[in-house]
C-alpha cells in the first residue's frame, strides 16, 4: 500500500524541521520526504493542505484494564481510542489483574494488541503482585517484551527494594517509572491538601508525599546509575528537585499529564469525582510552573495517565470513588489549546514531548519523520474547534472533567506501520 501526503506542515520534533513536504509511504515505510512529490496512478493521496504533519504521538502512560477488568476497557478497545486520538504507540501499566510480573502476561498483552491498530508495549512491576516485597523477573520479563517496569499505582516503599530494581534496570538498560508517593503521609487523602480541601471538608494530600518520593528515588538513581522515569509530575516542587538532579548529571526524566497543565484543585469543588487522581490537580502556582518545567525541558514528556472507570464507580461520593480520567482523547486538544495557544509554545516544543522524548527515553524506534523508518503518523487540524462531549469521546468510559469544554486542534488522520487507522 502506497500512500502520498501532501502539502502539509511538517512537524519533526527528533530533526527540528517545521516545513510544507510531502511525504510517500510505501510498505510500512517513509521512502521519500520532498518539498513536492507527483502522484502516481497506484498512490492513495492525502491533501493535508492547512494541517500539521507529526510523527505519530506516543503515550508512554495508559491503563487498558485488561486483563481482568474488561468492563472498564480492553487492549483492543484501548486502541482503537489511541488511533482516533493521534496515538500510535502506547505503554501499558501494568496494574492490571492480575498484575504484569510474569512472562507469560506480558505476552498476552502482545498478542492482543496484534488485533488492534496500533503499537503496544507492555511495562511489568518492579515487584512481585506489586507489592513492594520482592523484586519482579526482570530478565524473563524484558525477553519477553517489556519495555520498562513500574508499580504504578503503588509506590515502593521500601528503598532497598527500589535500589535494587534500579541496579536490575541499570543491567537491561531499562527504565524504572516511579509512582512518586509516600503513602504514609498521603495518608488515603483526596485531593491537594491546603485551602481548596479544608473549605471542602475533603482530606488533603500534601505534595510533600510527592517530592519527598522523588528526591529519594534521585539519590538512588545517583548512588545506583539507573535509568529513573518520574511518572506524573505535578508538584512545582518536584519541578525543582528533578531540575537540580538534571544539572548535577544524574539520570532521571519525567513526565506530567494534560490536566496537571490545564487545571487546577478549584476543578474537584465544581467537578467533585470526576476531578479525583493521583496524585491530585494542585494550584495554580503548581500549574503554573509545570508549564513552566515543559517549557524548559526540566519535564521530557506529556503521557496521559489514561484511567477509564466506569459511571457508576465515578459517580459515588468522592470519598469512595477511584481515582483517575480518561486522557487519551482530550491530549492534543489540550496541548494545541493550552500549550501552543495559550502559553506560547512552538509546535516542536510541545509535540516533542509526545514524540521524539518518549521514543527516546523508552527505546522504542518511533517518535520522528524520517526516510527508512516505520510509517508512524499523525495529521492534526490545529485550528478547528472541537466539544468536549459524549458524541466526541467514543472511551467506553467518559469520565473526564474536561466535558463541556471547546478546545482547538482535531485529529484528522491516523498512520500506523503504513496502514491507515483512523480517519475523521
Amino acid at each position: 500500500m502506497k500512500i502520498l501526503i501532501k502539502n502539509g506542515r511538517m512537524i519533526d520534533p527528533a530533526s527540528g524541521t517545521d516545513d510544507r513536504k510531502d511525504i510517500l509511504v510505501e510498505n510500512g515505510i517513509i521512502s521519500t520526504i520532498a518539498s513536492e512529490i507527483p502522484p502516481s496512478a497506484d498512490v492513495e493521496v492525502i491533501d493535508a493542505a492547512g494541517s500539521l504533519v507529526l510523527p505519530g504521538l506516543i503515550d508512554i502512560h495508559v491503563h487498558f484494564r485488561e486483563p481482568g477488568r474488561e468492563d472498564k476497557e480492553t487492549i483492543l478497545g484501548g486502541s482503537i481510542v489511541a488511533a482516533k486520538s493521534g496515538f500510535t504507540s502506547v505503554c501499558t501499566m501494568p496494574n492490571t489483574s492480575p498484575v504484569i510480573d510474569n512472562q507469560a502476561l506480558v505476552r498476552f498483552i502482545k498478542l492482543e494488541a496484534e488485533r488492534g491498530p496500533i503499537n503496544v508495549f507492555p511495562i511489568a512491576t518492579i515487584s512481585k503482585g506489586a507489592k513492594g516485597e520482592e523484586i519482579s523477573e526482570m530478565g524473563e520479563l524484558v525477553q519477553g517484551g517489556a519495555v520498562g517496569f513500574s508499580d504504578d499505582g503503588l509506590p515502593v516503599m521500601s528503598s532497598v527494594l527500589m535500589r535494587r530494581a534500579l541496579e536490575y534496570g541499570r543491567l537491561f538498560d531499562v527504565p524504572m517509572i516511579s509512582h512518586a508517593e509516600d503513602s504514609v503521609l498521603s495518608d488515603d487523602g483526596i485531593m491537594n491538601e491546603g485551602k481548596k480541601s479544608i473549605l471542602l471538608g475533603l482530606k488533603g494530600i500534601p505534595r510533600e508525599a510527592e517530592e519527598i518520593m522523588i528526591y529519594r528515588d534521585i539519590v538512588l538513581a545517583r548512588l545506583t546509575k539507573g535509568k529513573l522515569h518520574i511518572a506524573h509530575v505535578s508538584s512545582g516542587g518536584s519541578v525543582d528537585i528533578i531540575a537540580q538532579a538534571k544539572n548535577a548529571g544524574i539520570h532521571v526524566t519525567c513526565e506530567t499529564a494534560p490536566h496537571y497543565f490545564s487545571l487546577t484543585d478549584d476543578a474537584v469543588e465544581e467537578h467533585l469525582s470526576m476531578a479525583k487522581m493521583n496524585p491530585p490537580l494542585r494550584t495554580e502556582e503548581d500549574r503554573l510552573k509545570i508549564i513552566e518545567g515543559l517549557k524548559n525541558g526540566t519535564i521530557d514528556v506529556i503521557a496521559t495517565d489514561h484511567a477509564p472507570h466506569l459511571e457508576y464507580d465515578k459517580m459515588q461520593e468522592i470519598e469512595y470513588a477511584p481515582f483517575g480520567i480518561i486522557g487519551l482523547e482530550t491530549a492534543v486538544p489540550l496541548i494545541i489549546t493550552e500549550l501552543v495557544r495559550n502559553n506560547g509554545f512552538s509546535y516542536i516544543e510541545a509535540f516533542a514531548k509526545v514524540t521524539s522524548n518518549p521514543s527516546r527515553i523508552m527505546k522504542l524506534d518511533r517518535g520522528e519523520i524520517k526516510e527508512g523508518k516505520p510509517a508512524d503518523i499523525t495529521i492534526i487540524n490545529p485550528d478547528e474547534k472541537i466539544l468536549i462531549d459524549n458524541s466526541f469521546l467514543i472511551s467506553k468510559c467518559k469520565n473526564t472533567p474536561f466535558i463541556g469544554k471547546e478546545l482547538y486542534g482535531k485529529v484528522l488522520c491516523t498512520i500506523c506501520k503504513g496502514k491507515i487507522v483512523y480517519t475523521a
